[in-house]
C-alpha cells in the first residue's frame, strides 16, 4: 500500500522573532503532525521527537502539505542536514495552485470554499499557545490543519479542481492535477 503522509507543523517563534523570513530554520518547531494513509493514524511530534518526524517524512511515498516546501521543510532543516525538498517526494498544494493562478492562496481560503469548513485558529495563535505552555492546544490545532490538508487533497483528486473566494468574495475554481 502506498503511504501518503499529510504534514503540517507549528513554530515557536514568528519570522520577526527569528530575524526575518529568510531565517525559517531559526523559528523552531513547537509541534509537528502527520497523518499516514498506510498506518491510518495521526502522529504528534513535539520538538524533542523532530528526528522521528523527519524519518517518517523521508520514508513516505508522498508527502502532501500546503506551503510545505518553502515553509515547513525550511523550519525542519534547522534540525537536520537533510535537504528535505529534494529527498522527499512532495506534493505542495500551494505551489500547484500558485502555478495555475499566479498568486498564493491560504489553506483556509481553499478549505472554506471547497469544503465549507475553515481553520480553527492561525499560526500566531499557536505561537501564543507555545509561549503559554499550551502544547495540547497546538497539537489539536495542528491535527485539524492536517485533516483540512487531507480533505482538500482528496477533494482536488476527486473533482480535479479546488474552489476559493477571490478578493471580491466571488467563488472561483482552479483546476488541479493530482
Amino acid at each position: 500500500m502506498r503511504d501518503i503522509v499529510y504534514f503540517d507543523l507549528e513554530t515557536q517563534r514568528t519570522a520577526n522573532d527569528a530575524g526575518g523570513w529568510d531565517k525559517k530554520a531559526e523559528m523552531g518547531m513547537s509541534v509537528g503532525v502527520t497523518y499516514s494513509t498506510r498506518l491510518g493514524e495521526y502522529r504528534i511530534y513535539p520538538e524533542a521527537r523532530v528526528k522521528d518526524l523527519v524519518e517518517q517524512l523521508m520514508r513516505a511515498d508522498l508527502v502532501v502539505g500546503f506551503n510545505v516546501i518553502s515553509f515547513d521543510y525550511e523550519v525542519l532543516m534547522g534540525y537536520t542536514a537533510y535537504d528535505l525538498p529534494h529527498l522527499c517526494s512532495t506534493l505542495d498544494m500551494l505551489v500547484e495552485v500558485e502555478k495555475k493562478l499566479g498568486h498564493r492562496l491560504s489553506l483556509d481560503a481553499v478549505a472554506t470554499a471547497s469544503l465549507g469548513v475553515g481553520k480553527t485558529a492561525d499560526g500566531l495563535d499557536a505561537i501564543r499557545w507555545w509561549r503559554e505552555g499550551k502544547l495540547r492546544d497546538i497539537a489539536e490545532y495542528c491535527c485539524f490543519d492536517v485533516k483540512c490538508t487531507k480533505l482538500v487533497h482528496e477533494f482536488g483528486a476527486a473533482k480535479k479542481q479546488l474552489f476559493y473566494n477571490d478578493r471580491f468574495q466571488q467563488r472561483r475554481s482552479v483546476a488541479v492535477e493530482w
